[in-house]
């Protein structure tokens, strides 16, 4: 249970930075949050074999819903038997990557153990999930949702919605993710096997339980439903039977406001869209069915839930609704494209998104980024420029406030052009440079739909395209308005390019947002470094700080 007070918790930096908003006092809250994290094999549950990891009992797990600047105290409870940590995906860590729950910044939280995870929601609003980050965790569960609200001096792009619906659809595993787990590094399992089911909210879909995932609503009224992706393998396209939504903010941005039929959401990503209840009085299926899958075998490849209008007593009816082909990637791409950021809309400050635009911007820094597959030591592994990464026992951030004295990580020894000449395990970690821009493209080798993440940052999308990436390509980027968004996906066989802003100093994880492949390697670092000590630029390490290696 969250409890919030209306004064800030840290120090004189925090006053300064909550007194000043708009040129008027804007007030910071603190919220307090205690989790039991546990494992749960209630009979509710998809399966008896898959452990549940829930938190207080739930999963999804507890919304965390603040403001712009608040700040959140996260004490978390290790009852699983192995070490735990949380990431924030999508949140940007202010000034404060000693909070990040990735393997690079933080060590676990170990078993029988409680840490507590203090992070401020600074410049930001928008939806967003938390998941654990270790060792295939997140296929047991653990995630929930994280609501960002704009201050109430800052106009949001559209009429206030009667209520507002948290909406988390993921793929879930029957078999224990330990089994899974150890299954990996078997030459025979580590690219194959989709996922058993998908699941919203954690619930089975329509047809296979009592109560499945239904939300209420009342004719005439408009909601905002915030949809994430919480999955470890498929993308899948979402609608709602009947009924037109509007697209009005990804991951941290307003977009220009779109009207679809359905919308393609991929591992890691989260969209909010507006939805008015203007049909006859009756219920209607909510459904997700997976990219690049045949969903109809098996049939529990379609997440299914209820639109229930009030006092109705007709159930849904089939067919179910039907959506783009899913094998069509040009509807995908198209529909990806036409994603763009609201130009004229303000978020987490009062002057419009559009006035940090990119359109005269020249990138510091090019790194093209290969993911692919490998066979390293006799063990298959996923690949970036033919690298993968090997978690050292020393959190990378760690070593570095010690000076890195014992040689943990050798900074910028693979190449961000280029493909390595011979794959290898290694401790992945490049230079990224504090204050400057910098171009990512991400080129899929593999032949399945990947998505991709850096934590600390906004990706500005600029292009998509087909083959491999050239210097010339960048003609056909997009920099009048691109949507920025904190995970991005890249297509089978194709590249995706991005600019990103590098303001923030820290140890920054960029990883696949794929299970199999981030826990197979396809990740690195990005270590963004300002010499200077102003705790305003990055923030010493906290009092609680865990040590080990």
């Amino acid at each position: 249970m969250a409890a919030s007070t209306t004064h800030c918790g840290w120090s004189i930096l925090w006053f300064i930075v909550c007194a000043v908003f708009v040129m008027r006092v804007a007030y910071c809250a603190d919220y307090f949050y205690n989790w039991n994290v546990k494992f749960d094999r209630n009979s509710s549950f998809p399966s008896l074999e898959q452990p549940v990891i829930t938190i207080n009992g739930m999963l999804p797990g507890p919304l965390i819903n603040m403001s712009t600047n608040d700040v959140a105290y996260v004490n978390v409870f290790n009852y699983l038997d192995e070490p735990l940590l949380f990431t924030w995906n999508g949140l940007q860590q202010r000034l404060n990557s000693w909070e990040d729950g990735v393997s690079g910044t933080n060590c676990p939280i170990r078993p029988g153990a409680n840490w507590t995870f203090v992070f401020q929601a600074k410049d930001q609003i928008g939806t967003f999930v938390y998941f654990p980050s270790l060792n295939f965790h997140k296929a047991a569960g653990g995630f929930g949702p994280i609501r960002i609200n704009n201050r109430k001096v800052i106009a949001v792009p559209f009429p206030m919605p009667e209520a507002e619906h948290d909406l988390l659809i993921g793929d879930w595993y029957n078999q224990s993710y330990k089994t899974i787990r150890s299954s990996l590094s078997d030459k025979k399992n580590a690219y194959a096997g989709n996922p058993d089911v998908l699941l919203m909210n954690g619930k089975l879909p329509y047809g296979f339980v009592d109560d499945p995932e239904t939300f209420n609503v009342t004719k005439g009224k408009t909601y905002r439903i915030r949809i994430s992706n919480v999955g470890n393998a498929l993308s899948f396209n979402f609608r709602i039977q009947g009924h037109k939504m509007v697209v009005v903010e990804t991951e941290g941005s307003y977009t220009a406001q779109i009207t679809v039929d359905s919308l393609d959401i991929h591992v890691g990503q989260s969209y909010s869209v507006l939805m008015t209840a203007d049909r006859d009085k009756a219920d209607y299926f909510i459904a997700a069915t997976p990219k690049l899958v045949n969903s109809e075998e098996p049939g529990k490849l379609i997440a299914l839930g209820v639109l229930h209008y009030e006092n109705s007593s007709v159930p849904p009816s089939y067919p179910i609704p039907s959506g783009p082909d899913p094998f069509d990637i040009n509807f995908s791409i198209n529909q990806a494209k036409s994603i763009r950021w609201n130009m004229t809309a303000g978020a987490a400050r009062p002057n419009p998104q559009g006035t940090f635009n990119v359109s005269h911007v020249t990138p510091n820094q090019t790194f093209v980024l290969h993911g692919s597959t490998a066979e390293i030591d006799g063990a298959p592994r996923y690949t970036v420029n033919n690298v993968s990464y090997h978690t050292p026992e020393t959190p990378l951030k760690l070593a570095d406030y010690f000076g890195n004295t014992s040689g943990v990580y050798q900074l910028d020894s693979y190449p961000v052009k280029s493909v390595n000449p011979v794959a290898e395990l290694g401790v992945f970690v490049t230079t990224g440079i504090h204050k400057g821009w910098i171009e990512l493209v991400f080129m899929n080798g593999l032949d399945v739909m990947d998505s991709w993440h850096l934590d600390g940052f906004g990706f500005y999308v600029v292009g998509f395209g087909d083959g491999g990436w050239m210097p010339s390509s960048r003609s056909t980027y997009n920099i009048d308005d691109p949507v920025v968004r904190s995970t991005v996906q890249v297509y089978p066989g194709k590249w995706t390019a991005v600019y990103a802003y590098l303001d923030n100093p820290g140890m920054w994880n960029l990883r696949s947002q794929h299970s199999k492949h981030s826990y197979l390697g396809q990740e690195l670092y990005v270590r963004v470094y300002d010499a200077d000590p102003n705790p305003a630029k990055e923030r010493p390490p906290p009092e609680n700080l865990l040590l080990c290696g």
